[in-house]
């Protein structure tokens, strides 16, 4: 799939490029905004090989048609974002067969252009923060409940670092009471990606279609609870001022987003105060556009970090690759 928006002029500085490589697809866009998509375009994650020759092909033809500023890869994961790590760029155990310890960066290294890398779902919150709907803030949570379970966490404008990026998805909740069900993941029997991921429903509904589903079915209940307490959990240690929930389940069943909040102000008790003024957990702004903006939000964080160094914006994730 492609579609072209806005086209450059030769007055106009180049445009950035960005790739969100996902499990089953791939992402490519150019743009200098969410106001100005010039190019955009699908390619199926196949093998590594086949996927990455197919992201170089794309990015050769932009960078020859319009010259690029700097490249963003947003990766699903887990990934090294250590650069000193010898592995840094590359994909780290996944389960998707074929593509443990592939280079994900090196798609973008021949370019001579700065290079910005980090975890899909940090990406989107980046693109949040920048565009949609965590503008203005320096502490933000973006979750997608979808297969899985991902969770960009912003800490003081910066995505968290430490032994590796954050797997919030995987952070063990209690079960809501009479709650047995088999967890979807199989490291954790109670983690938040095994009881209430898209996975999770799937072992939840035992068959039945999930397309027919009502607001008020009880299979909600068990999945609220679980999202509920990764939030408390969020609100208790780095204090995001909104979470923000997207990615398929969500999509689906909007209602979910205010039934988390009452079950997340519930379970806080009293003891921490969220605001109020407006919803605090919310859907992104940027809709379908928050992962691919991801990004363009890697791009223009690492050319500004390029351009000025020493003066770059403190909310600059540490993602930098200098080529050239």
């Amino acid at each position: 799939m492609r579609i072209v928006g806005h086209q450059t002029s030769d007055a106009a500085p180049p445009p950035f490029a960005g790739v969100e490589l996902g499990g089953t697809k791939c992402v490519c866009t150019l743009a200098y905004g969410p106001d100005r998509i010039v190019d955009q375009c699908t390619i199926h994650t196949t093998g590594p090989d086949e996927t990455r020759d197919a992201i170089r092909a794309v990015l050769r033809q932009w960078h020859g048609d319009h010259g690029l500023r700097g490249i963003g890869i947003a990766s699903f994961g887990p990934v090294c974002l250590d650069p000193a790590d010898p592995r840094y760029g590359s994909i780290l155990a996944t389960n998707k067969p074929g593509w443990r310890d592939t280079d994900v960066i090196g798609v973008a290294t021949e370019f001579g252009v700065p290079v910005g890398f980090d975890t899909d779902v940090n990406a989107a919150a980046l693109a949040e923060i920048r565009w949609g709907s965590g503008r203005g803030l320096r502490d933000f949570a973006y979750v997608t409940v979808g297969t899985g379970i991902g969770v960009g966490l912003i800490v003081h404008g910066q995505p968290t670092r430490g032994i590796g990026h954050s797997e919030i998805g995987h952070i063990r909740v209690p079960r809501l009471p009479g709650d047995h069900v088999a967890s979807a993941c199989r490291y954790h029997d109670d983690c938040v990606e095994g009881l209430a991921s898209g996975s999770a429903l799937v072992v939840r509904l035992g068959g039945r279609d999930a397309a027919g589903l009502s607001a008020d079915d009880p299979v909600w209940d068990p999945m609220i609870a679980a999202l509920a307490a990764m939030c408390h959990a969020l609100v208790a240690t780095t204090g995001p001022w909104r979470i923000a929930i997207g990615g398929g389940v969500f999509e689906r069943q909007p209602h979910l987003h205010a039934r988390v909040q009452a079950a997340l102000i519930a379970s806080l008790a009293g003891y921490i105060d969220i605001p109020t003024d407006r919803p605090f957990v919310t859907a992104p702004a940027l809709g379908q556009l928050t992962g691919p903006l991801g990004s363009i939000a890697l791009a223009e964080t690492a050319w500004a970090v390029a351009d000025a160094p020493d003066t770059a914006r403190t909310d600059a994730p540490i993602l930098l690759h200098q080529n050239g």
